[in-house]
């Protein structure tokens, strides 16, 4: 830690530099520590964690009403941490944060998420990193998840995480007399059913928007998207191991060798 009252944090998302949620999350952290924001140019959404490779990337410094408020990359939220931790700051910092994104990150969206992506990687580097997201795509309200978010810094600095784990939280778009409280939970199984709506150009060529929607798999507070829908605020505990541990067992009677 660079101080004892004063932990360095950098802050990324998925949604780009312009995303509300980074802004409300970057002045949420500034109320405990040195920030650093550095998030994609664009939007990056569904990115999960891709790297940009034999292209380019660009560093820019980005201003907001006049004032310096972090850098912008060319590239995906991976890239942003790489480049973060390689090329603008000068040490490690104490914790990474990412988000706050729009939309949740549950169950199957664990794996397109760019948001989770970017704590992910910064696991992978061994540094504590936390990912939050609000359960809304519209009307978002950022007030009560970017204090939550405080809250939970605070007490993973203190407390710290596991090697190669991320908590992945997810806050419900309601206000905070409205929450019904914080769960602790697993990874559901709510998986999407999705389609491609084709259309055609002024040329008649046809192109195609994927679009599609989440179905409920899960019926236990235990798990994310069940416990967000219930109004909860969803604490996950991720792991860069993905392996199917209950499983190895069964693999190795298989005997491969013959």
């Amino acid at each position: 830690m660079n101080t004892p009252d004063k932990p360095h944090i950098l802050v990324c998302n998925d949604d780009g530099i312009e995303g509300e949620g980074l802004h409300v999350l970057a002045s949420s952290m500034k109320k405990i520590g040195r920030v650093t924001v550095v998030a994609p140019a664009e939007p990056h959404s569904g990115m999960s964690h891709a790297m940009t490779l034999g292209v380019p990337l660009r560093i820019r410094k980005y201003s907001r009403n006049n004032r310096f408020f972090g850098y912008t990359v060319s590239g995906t939220p991976v890239d942003c941490i790489k480049v973060a931790l390689s090329h603008i700051m000068p040490s490690k910092p104490d914790l990474i944060v990412s988000g706050i994104n729009y939309g949740s990150n549950t169950a199957t969206n664990v794996l397109y998420s760019g948001t989770v992506a970017a704590a992910l990687e910064g696991a992978l580097q061994g540094i504590t990193s936390l990912a939050f997201s609000l359960a809304t795509y519209e009307h978002a309200d950022f007030t009560f998840a970017g204090k939550f978010a405080r809250r939970l810094a605070r007490k993973v600095l203190t407390e710290g995480l596991p090697d190669d784990t991320v908590l992945s939280v997810n806050i419900p778009n309601v206000p905070e007399s409205q929450i019904a409280g914080v769960v602790v939970t697993e990874q559901g199984r709510s998986r999407w059913a999705e389609s491609a709506i084709e259309r055609n150009d002024m040329y008649g060529n046809p192109y195609y928007w994927l679009n599609g929607t989440l179905t409920l798999l899960d019926h236990d507070i235990r798990r994310d998207e069940f416990a967000v829908r219930d109004n909860y605020v969803s604490v996950t505990p991720l792991s860069c191991d993905l392996t199917n541990h209950g499983f190895i067992g069964t693999l190795k009677r298989w005997n491969l060798q013959k």
